[in-house]
């Protein structure tokens, strides 16, 4: 089976464009985060989801925790994919899909301990898809993703085992690590931000290289 790329923090219709051109299954746009890289205006998200042909998918990171809030903010973007990267605090997963039939839900589960394999489980019989990151959404200012960090590859491949959805990879992939990753975790999808920029802006080189890497293995 081929690995689905996703490449995150997009951050004009030409970035979109370029990801799109190299292969690319998953275009991420960054709303408002509490920190982390690559929040852009939810007009833009907009404009640039416009612009990017299907199938390819367009995910809105979203900070929200409450179903009203999260739809809120989708109706100001129109992708047709949520990515929720906190844990829900207001409301549940079948709200969700009730109000938004066409639109995917994809949950972040921050691999953190064994915990997160049992959080990860047990939603993933009520999203679209699980994508595991290396943030720390417990810290006084949460990190909710781009950290650049690995994390703990062994937990993320019992969650890929035990899920009931598919799951995307996140965290600290680059060109370099990128397939022992997927020969590690065997995930239906990789997701990459800071691995294939250079000083914030999309490096052509590294992701023709990224994308090259997942290919040859998956």
């Amino acid at each position: 089976m081929t690995t689905r790329i996703k490449i995150c923090c997009i951050s004009s219709i030409e970035e979109a464009g370029l990801a799109v051109s190299f292969g690319a299954s998953a275009v991420g746009l960054v709303g408002h985060m509490p920190s982390g890289p690559g929040p852009i205006p939810d007009d833009l998200i907009q404009k640039i989801a416009t612009t990017v042909p299907p199938p390819v998918a367009t995910f809105l990171l979203t900070s929200e925790t409450s179903v009203n809030k999260i739809i809120e903010h989708h109706q100001r973007t129109n992708t047709n994919t949520i990515q929720i990267v906190d844990s829900l605090s207001d409301g549940n997963y079948a709200q969700l899909k009730e109000s938004l039939k066409n639109v995917k839900i994809v949950q972040v589960i921050h691999v953190l301990n064994e915990m997160s394999v049992d959080e990860a489980v047990r939603i993933s019989g009520m999203v679209d898809a699980l994508l595991l990151d290396s943030g720390n959404p417990n810290l006084k200012i949460k990190e909710l993703g781009g950290t650049g960090r690995v994390h703990d590859w062994r937990l993320s491949r019992m969650i890929r085992e035990k899920s009931k959805c598919p799951v995307f990879l996140a965290g600290g992939l680059n060109p370099g690590n990128v397939q022992r990753a997927i020969e590690e975790v065997e995930p239906f999808g990789v997701d990459v931000c800071s691995g294939v920029r250079t000083g914030g802006k999309l490096d052509i080189q590294k992701l023709r290289s990224f994308i090259k890497n997942v290919m040859q293995t998956g």
